[in-house]
């Protein structure tokens, strides 16, 4: 059961933001537009001000992606670790859009690149979120063969996040893909067994399971829908997909 704490208004206190690369794209093919980077930074300085301490991790889809790339001959270690530099790009950027909006912010690389962030040690992590810095955590876990959903439920337990929001282009999870199968039904809560079982897409299964053995839920909302990251994080109605252990509500 997920505590609801009215406090404020606050649901949740700590959260991992899980954010794709493409969600940076807007409506473009490719790279990062503008608009969209400073949209998504006026929503989380959003929840900042209602005093929710909040992790975020990034893709890098939209500039590189791993395993496209070792599909096309590539070495797939030497992919995935570009793939985690395009994260960095990525968090640089989310950075300077939150810095520009007054939010005070740290990106934390799983890649020791000093001269343009702090290599991420957990303790650092916390003590930035509990001083109210937003921390993006760049480069993935720093190892090949891992995907950034399974460094986002890595990340979301080592600093005790409560709960994890995964932002996606559809409004939930649902049966089949609803832009293929107009009989495709959203599903309003499920278990991480109903993910592993099914095969939904959802997070990864080593994702999927890390949270599992470690009772961490998963909101899965619609990022495009302008104000639902705060109202999945306020509780503000059951927006997206609640993904749980069997007796996870919303409550």
């Amino acid at each position: 059961m997920i505590d609801t704490n009215s406090k404020g208004g606050r649901r949740f206190k700590r959260i991992l933001l899980k954010l794709s690369g493409e969600a940076l794209m807007g409506d473009g093919k490719y790279g990062i537009q503008l608009a969209m980077l400073t949209r998504i930074a006026g929503e989380v300085k959003e929840i900042v001000a209602y005093g929710v301490q909040i992790g975020i991790v990034i893709g890098g889809g939209n500039i590189f992606r791993g395993v496209a790339g070792s599909t096309d001959g590539m070495d797939r270690a030497n992919a995935d670790y570009m793939g985690m530099l395009a994260t960095v790009i990525n968090a640089m950027a989310l950075q300077d859009a939150l810095e520009k909006q007054g939010v005070f912010t740290r990106v934390l690389s799983a890649i020791k690149m000093e001269q343009v962030c702090e290599p991420y040690i957990r303790r650092r992590a916390v003590r930035h979120l509990e001083k109210g810095r937003v921390v993006i955590l760049a480069a993935g876990t720093g190892n090949p063969y891992f995907t950034t959903d399974t460094a986002a439920s890595l990340r979301a337990m080592e600093i005790n996040a409560e709960v994890i929001f995964k932002a996606t282009k559809v409004d939930g999870v649902y049966s089949a893909d609803p832009n293929k199968d107009p009989t495709a039904r959203r599903y309003r809560t499920l278990t991480y067994m109903d993910v592993l079982r099914q095969g939904l897409n959802v997070m990864d299964s080593t994702a999927i399971s890390l949270c599992k053995d470690n009772q961490l839920p998963i909101v899965v909302f619609d990022l495009t829908a302008r104000g639902n990251i705060a109202r999945a994080v306020m509780g503000a109605g059951e927006v997206g997909t609640l993904v749980g252990a069997s007796e996870t509500t919303w409550a």
